[in-house]
């Protein structure tokens, strides 16, 4: 099995919720100009729309997922809850 080196690093949502060691979820990336989905794997179970990120490619579109906060993101929303 190949690796997917383009979509390590990559964050996406999870379209179905991971279920830990029982079972993969799967997950919508923005990767090389499009959208791809993946089977997502995560060490314990992640609900439907988390914002997940990509640690490592398993290969056949299987994906290691964990779940994410873009620091941006969370930067934003303290800067508008202050003013």
């Amino acid at each position: 099995m190949q690796q997917d080196e383009a979509v390590i690093g990559c964050s996406g949502e999870l379209l179905i919720g991971t279920r830990g060691s029982a079972g993969p979820g799967e997950i919508l990336v923005r990767v090389r100009g499009g959208s791809e989905t993946f089977l997502a794997w995560s060490q314990e179970p992640l609900p439907r729309g988390t914002t997940v990120l990509v640690v490592e490619s398993r290969g056949c579109r299987e994906v290691d997922v964990i779940a994410w906060v873009d620091p941006l993101d969370a930067l934003s929303g303290t800067a508008a809850d202050a003013g």
